[in-house]
């Protein structure tokens, strides 16, 4: 079993979400449970596949797709996020004037995304060593897209590694892009749109694209878990 972990605000991560584009869940993975996430990646029975980067153009490092069923504790952690995730990206939506409804469940959400031919799972784990990086990009696997998607650190930023921040940017209509560099420590998880989100304007609403990369380490080596709510064609 994961160890427990502090409650998430989700009023105060859906206010973040509205003003920067990205909030920080801090602490929901204890020490222990980042650890054990990360003893996970050597064990290839529980993947399908495995993507070197570089091979790609997506970077240098390599991740694992977990394959079905994923291992209980990340399949909690999927399930416990998705419902006050949609709860936001259906305001988000309704904001941006689209009619799509995400349901109050997860299973409710995979069964719309099988019956679409979208039968993958996503979740992932990513690593890092020294010279590594990712480039922006967005996961986007399929006509059903979930727009919110959480990456927690399982490695201790300073210590395990130097450099290899989390790295968001946006695509603002006729200006240019905005740059944040995501703080987060080990344990927490990042929050953040898998395309788009929208953001107040003097007229309205308006939508701005994101993405999303790690940039190079300095030094050490750097796990990541990937939670991304719509399955893969």
């Amino acid at each position: 079993m994961m160890p427990s972990s502090p409650a998430v605000d989700w009023a105060a991560i859906a206010a973040t979400l509205d003003d920067d584009g990205y909030a920080v869940a801090k602490g929901v993975l204890s020490p222990a449970a980042c650890a054990a996430l990360a003893a996970l990646y050597t064990q290839d029975d529980l993947f399908r596949s495995r993507v070197t980067m570089a091979r790609h153009g997506f970077g240098r490092g390599e991740y694992k797709y977990f394959a079905s069923p994923l291992p209980p504790a990340i399949a909690r952690l999927r399930e416990s996020f998705f419902p006050p995730l949609a709860a936001i990206a259906n305001r988000w939506n309704a904001r941006l004037g689209g009619d799509l409804h995400y349901p109050e469940s997860l299973r409710a959400f995979l069964a719309r995304c099988h019956a679409a031919g979208q039968t993958k799972p996503t979740p992932l784990l990513l690593k890092y060593s020294a010279g590594d990086y990712n480039c922006l990009h967005q996961d986007i696997y399929g006509t059903h897209v979930f727009p919110l998607q959480v990456a927690f650190l399982l490695s201790r930023p300073e210590h395990d590694f130097t450099g290899g921040e989390f790295v968001l940017t946006e695509q603002r209509p006729r200006m240019q892009s905005r740059v944040a560099v995501v703080p987060f420590a080990q344990g927490d998880g990042v929050v953040f749109p898998v395309r788009q989100r929208p953001v107040r304007g003097t007229r309205g609403d308006y939508r701005v694209l994101m993405r999303h990369g790690v940039s190079r380490l300095y030094s050490g080596h750097r796990m990541t878990l990937g939670l991304i709510f719509h399955d893969a064609e």
